[in-house]
């Protein structure tokens, strides 16, 4: 349910029934639950506005919401704040229904988008590294996220399969094939490329063969493309390892690599020039942007094609633009790209809608990120400032969260204690990722994100745990048995789990995860507080009935949550 949204209408009705129709009512969830549940904020506004006494206005406006079927009280508060109470009543029938509804009350959008969200977009050139995370993660989450709204999500891995540095890995492939080692380099794709760079910067003629490969790759020789064919395919087993281990919902069928709008370029391009966009300057086709001007006052130049002919990656990103809005019919364009792109994608923005291409209503994000750092405040690397690779990330958590498993619970079995492992492990790397505001740097700590206490995933998973622990314990007992709220700590759980709507809408609407990750953890520790404060199992059999009923909401609450932020939950720990 819309809960925000129900209390506002009701406060609206009270505004305009005292003639402020056009006033913001300016409602906002209570910071203070032993003063209410929300609180009308938009009296002293509006009172300055109509030139009315504040407070005398807020007592008409609290009356006006007197014998409500939704808000209990109404009570003044300071210079002309209003703190709301809502009914235990309505909010037990609500959580009922949700019970009832295998999306747990939760509205599918009346307004499907087509979303078309890129993410992850590896350079194929290299095996995935630490840099990857963020983006394949966020991306994964919103897609989840958007889809559980009702959403039409298309993803779209972005991969960097094109370019001149593929004709010297081509070419060093075609040396390793005629000595029969290409499947043995292949294997480590961080060593090969260094390999066939080696060979680039030292050996003349092996980089002018490089070079006529790349002619050959551009002009589709059949031998050459095979080859190239070869080294995309390994390379993207490659990525899906690590999407699998990392448990994502990216395929192979989501690859839409740079090299698939190799054959666009030149119509977009021709395009802009003949719209007069694109201009030459000398030799090269550029967009010069009088929206981004230097200090100097000179326009941004947007270069689309280079003096020699050759494209670049502003040049694909148009071209895939157009692709995204006419043949795949997106309406909602969401890049995750890092924050250091936003100048590109701003500029990029503004030339497609000064081309037609992107139309109003069509909305095109750059959903930026920040940098994931190390405890020295500089980007994520190993002691001797190697990239880490994303795959030796995942299995260290892995095997860290096995030794912590391991030492709480001696007594599980091996195979218990990988499974554990693993869920923990990789919920722990996603949810320190996922749990921070995204336009943010974050710091890297395994202690803090592999801990069982405070704002980490093994808290929210541990959370889960003892929530099906009460069920084990419980037996036999009515789940169709009605709620009853009378303890003050049921009311506000109650209360936090019919947010959940308004939370998955906001994270949908601003592609902020961090709300939902937020929100998950204050359900969990409220419902900490509610186990300790409130018997479940010993209560009598009334009681304890709705109080299973709460738990079980909450269970399943928490189960959706993190299952939307591609995070398992496990019944035991």
């Amino acid at each position: 349910m819309k809960l925000h949204q129900l209390v506002a209408t009701e406060v609206e009705k009270a505004f305009a029934s005292n003639g402020l129709q056009d006033c913001p009512i300016i409602l906002q969830v209570a910071k203070n639950h032993d003063f209410g549940d929300y609180q009308i904020n938009g009296v002293m506004p509006a009172a300055k506005k109509s030139q009315q006494n504040p407070r005398e206005l807020a007592q008409k406006i609290a009356l006006s919401l007197a014998n409500n079927s939704i808000i209990a009280s109404a009570e003044v508060a300071g210079p002309g704040f209003i703190n709301l109470r809502l009914h235990s009543e309505m909010l037990a029938q609500h959580l009922q229904a949700a019970l009832q509804d295998e999306h747990l009350g939760v509205n599918r959008t009346a307004e499907p988008k087509t979303a078309i969200i890129d993410y992850s977009s590896p350079n194929l050139a290299k095996e995935m590294h630490v840099g990857h995370l963020r983006s394949s993660i966020i991306g994964d989450s919103l897609n989840r996220i958007l889809s559980f709204l009702g959403h039409q999500v298309i993803a779209q891995n972005h991969v960097g399969d094109w370019g001149t540095q593929f004709g010297m890995l081509v070419a060093y492939l075609y040396e390793q094939n005629q000595n029969g080692r290409a499947d043995l380099e292949l294997t480590d794709l961080e060593r090969f490329y260094r390999d066939a760079k080696k060979r680039f910067d030292e050996d003349e003629k092996f980089a002018d063969t490089a070079r006529e490969y790349v002619v050959k790759l551009q002009g589709g020789d059949p031998s050459v493309l095979q080859l190239w064919q070869q080294f995309v395919t390994t390379s993207l087993q490659h990525a899906q390892s690590v999407y699998q281990l990392l448990g994502l919902k990216l395929s192979p069928a989501d690859v839409t690599g740079e090299s698939f709008y190799n054959d666009q370029l030149q119509p977009t391009v021709d395009e802009l020039m003949a719209k007069g966009i694109a201009v030459d300057s000398d030799g090269a086709k550029v967009v010069f942007l009088d929206e981004f001007k230097n200090p100097d006052g000179e326009p941004a130049a947007f270069v689309i094609q280079k003096k020699d002919g050759g494209f670049l990656y502003a040049s694909t990103d148009l071209a895939c633009l157009r692709y995204r809005i006419n043949t795949l019919h997106g309406n909602r364009l969401m890049y995750v790209v890092d924050a250091r792109q936003s100048l590109h994608f701003n500029e990029l923005f503004t030339i497609a809608r000064q081309a037609g291409w992107l139309p109003d209503n069509v909305v095109a994000e750059h959903i930026a990120f920040g940098t994931m750092m190390g405890k020295d405040g500089k980007p994520f690397k190993t002691r001797s400032g190697d990239t880490i690779k994303l795959m030796d990330l995942l299995n260290e958590a892995i095997v860290r969260a096995k030794s912590l498993v391991a030492s709480k619970n001696p007594d599980l079995s091996d195979e218990e204690i990988s499974h554990i492992g693993h869920v923990v492990g990789i919920g722990a790397v996603k949810y320190a990722d996922l749990s921070k505001n995204r336009t943010s740097d974050y710091i890297f700590d395994w202690d803090s994100m592999l801990s069982f206490e405070g704002n980490t995933a093994p808290y929210l998973q541990y959370a889960y745990t003892r929530v099906q622990s009460v069920f084990r314990k419980a037996g036999a007992w009515d789940q169709g048995a009605d709620i009853s709220i009378t303890a003050p700590l049921e009311h506000q759980l109650a209360l936090e789990l019919l947010k959940f709507e308004d939370v998955l809408n906001n994270t949908a609407d601003t592609s902020y995860p961090h709300y939902l990750a937020n929100y998950l953890y204050q359900l969990a520790t409220l419902f900490s507080r509610f186990y300790e404060a409130c018997p479940i199992l010993k209560a009598d059999e009334q009681v304890r009935a709705s109080r299973l009923q709460l738990t079980r909401l909450t269970g399943l609450t928490l189960k959706h949550g993190l299952d939307l932020l591609g995070i398992d939950t496990l019944d035991m720990m």
